[in-house]
């Protein structure tokens, strides 16, 4: 009888310890997120809020995938969307300290972004990510919510 409680002992100290990186999460932007709104500044301060809809996925192994649709459907091409489509994928780097983080695309639906260096500014507070351009004349801010 103590020979099986040993036995289930072990297992359960085995299965905790293979669990530990899973439950440890140092990075609190790991993981995936839905956006909940983008909002653009003109050059006169005035905000504006854009009915965009989307996730961006930062994976532990060290990638980030943005997917995100411009609702309407007359949506002009921008430097980053397709027919009102943005979707692009590759590493990331993560600094905690400065609060950026700097992905290399790899691949995207603009075929443009492939192989630039795209530097976001973020801020994670409970489960809301906040992601806006490092120069701030940029005028966007993206807020999304943990899934």
């Amino acid at each position: 009888m103590q020979m099986m409680t040993k036995l289930k002992f072990a297992m359960f100290a085995l299965a905790l310890a293979g669990s530990a990186p899973a439950l440890a999460q140092e990075d609190p932007i790991i993981g995936a997120w839905r956006m909940t709104s983008l909002q653009i500044t003109d050059s006169q301060g005035k905000k504006t809020d854009v009915p965009y809809s989307g996730q961006v996925i930062f994976s532990q192994s060290g990638t980030l995938s943005v997917q995100a649709m411009d609702q309407d459907p007359a949506a002009k091409p921008t430097t980053y969307t397709a027919n009102g489509y943005e979707a692009y994928y590759g590493p990331v780097a993560i600094d905690e300290e400065k609060g950026t983080f700097t992905i290399t695309v790899e691949s995207s639906l603009v075929r443009d972004l492939i192989g630039q260096k795209l530097q976001r500014v973020f801020e994670v507070t409970g489960d809301q990510l906040v992601i806006t351009p490092v120069d701030p004349k940029e005028g966007w801010r993206v807020t999304y919510e943990r899934l």
